[in-house]
């Protein structure tokens, strides 16, 4: 059966992505602080490989991997990635298994890479499902990552957009019950700081890859002012040059922000 790897950036010396010519028409002024991304079509990129769903995946992976370092160049500040739905247990138990092992791997492979790449990972959602070995690893992670500076990678990990708020409300209410929070102090800044992404800005920047044109319960309170870019090519297929293809079109749009 054919295998994918993912690949070690440390066996190379790092090299510049884009080329003078590549950002010649970007606007550095306008660069998005904060994009997230929906990693959608892996399962249909290994069907059409051959490949078991799980390749699919694994080779999602490696895009990941590519797809940040290109971003931290571009001077991205933070990369807020759809890694794993509240509705993504509902699939066949071998997969599931699957994508928590390659969750473990992942941050153990990458875990030098992206200290010394200047990558600080997070992680949003209701972690407590997750098993506790990668959660464990999760931790190593982001505690080995925690001085950097350059770009954060925020992993989406069991993660839905109402669960998200859900959440916030039941902490909130929490809160009220001890007498540390009133009716009127109740503000849509207040509520924002009771969600997951409390520690970052909004994006400005959704892109959803395999041609689907949904938001999926994916920061559904966040990406109110967002702009969306939507992409038939299937995740795995997603490189550098798509990633700025996306900025590109997006600069050229006139945000309103309800104007």
């Amino acid at each position: 059966m054919n295998s994918l790897i993912i690949e070690d950036p440390l066996q190379e010396e790092k090299q510049s992505i884009y080329s003078p010519e590549d950002l010649a028409f970007l606007d550095p002024a306008k660069i998005p602080s904060h994009i997230a991304i929906i990693m959608d079509g892996n399962r249909r990129w290994a069907k059409k490989q051959g490949l078991p769903a799980i390749m699919g995946h694994w080779k999602g992976a490696e895009t990941l991997t590519k797809i940040v370092r290109a971003a931290s160049e571009l001077g991205v500040k933070t990369l807020t990635v759809f890694s794993f739905s509240t509705e993504n247990w509902n699939r066949a138990r071998e997969e599931v298994d699957g994508l928590m092992r390659l969750f473990k791997v992942y941050l153990v492979k990458e875990r030098a890479a992206m200290a010394k790449e200047g990558v600080r990972l997070q992680a949003i959602g209701d972690l407590k499902r997750l098993p506790s070995s990668v959660l464990n690893e999760l931790e190593l992670s982001k505690a080995c990552t925690a001085h950097c500076k350059k770009i954060d990678l925020v992993l989406a990990i069991n993660y839905g957009g109402r669960d998200d708020i859900r959440r916030a409300f039941v902490v909130m209410m929490t809160d009220f019950e001890k007498g540390k929070l009133s009716k009127e102090q109740v503000s849509e800044q207040l509520i924002s700081q009771y969600l997951d992404t409390a520690q970052w800005p909004d994006p400005e920047l959704l892109i959803r890859t395999s041609g689907e044109n949904r938001q999926s319960n994916f920061l559904l309170w966040q990406l109110c002012y967002s702009e969306f870019y939507l992409t038939d090519i299937l995740w795995p297929d997603f490189n550098e040059h798509a990633l700025l293809q996306a900025i590109r079109t997006v600069q050229q749009r006139q945000r309103r922000l309800g104007g």
